[in-house]
């Protein structure tokens, strides 16, 4: 793949990203593999790997960030129609599925390091909020005031989040039985 030094960084950067995506699709390339052995994948150098995205850690966040941001769009289709619980059944069923092991465990790792360097992290931490915000949005739709909302959205995907991490430690946990009275608590009386 051949990038022009004319092309603005930041479309020479998004069509590596994309010729990334492409080569790895939903998965994440594991933390062990080397910037060497992804860019061979990628069909592309080491050396533009690291120029864009500076580490094989930024290679990661970068394609979660944008791997999640197309998740979010067909979320946020789903919840266009729905209610609060149909979204939060939604994320659930897409990052439960076995196919997205990879990525959930890439996205622990890349969260891990970022909780040590967040200033290495901060467009991958900023993209964090966009589920929370979808869900706020939906429950301020059925009737909660904006800050209630945001406390019920910020609890459920933090709760989620935990879930999913208990998941990829210790599976067979049932945490959709969790989730299910995840959504219980969350018509609790107030």
């Amino acid at each position: 793949m051949i990038l022009s030094s004319t092309e603005p960084n930041g479309a020479a950067r998004e069509r590596l990203l994309a010729r990334l995506l492409d080569a790895f699709g939903e998965d994440l390339p594991a933390p062990e593999v080397s910037l060497r052995e992804i860019a061979a994948r990628a069909e592309t150098s080491h050396a533009l790997l690291r120029y864009h995205f500076g580490s094989l850690p930024g290679v990661l966040a970068a394609m979660l960030k944008e791997q999640r941001s197309r998740d979010n769009e067909v979320l946020l289709e789903a919840a266009r129609e729905g209610t609060f619980d149909d979204l939060v059944t939604a994320i659930w069923r897409a990052y439960t599925r076995p196919e997205q092991l990879s990525r959930i465990r890439g996205f622990f790792h890349v969260v891990g390091l970022a909780a040590y360097r967040p200033e290495d992290f901060r467009e991958f931490i900023d993209s964090l909020d966009d589920l929370t915000k979808m869900l706020a949005s939906l429950a301020e739709r059925e009737g909660l005031d904006a800050g209630e909302a945001l406390t019920l959205a910020t609890v459920t995907v933090a709760a989620m989040r935990g879930l999913l991490l208990q998941e990829v430690l210790t599976p067979t946990t049932r945490p959709a039985d969790a989730v299910a009275l995840l959504l219980r608590m969350s018509k609790a009386p107030r």
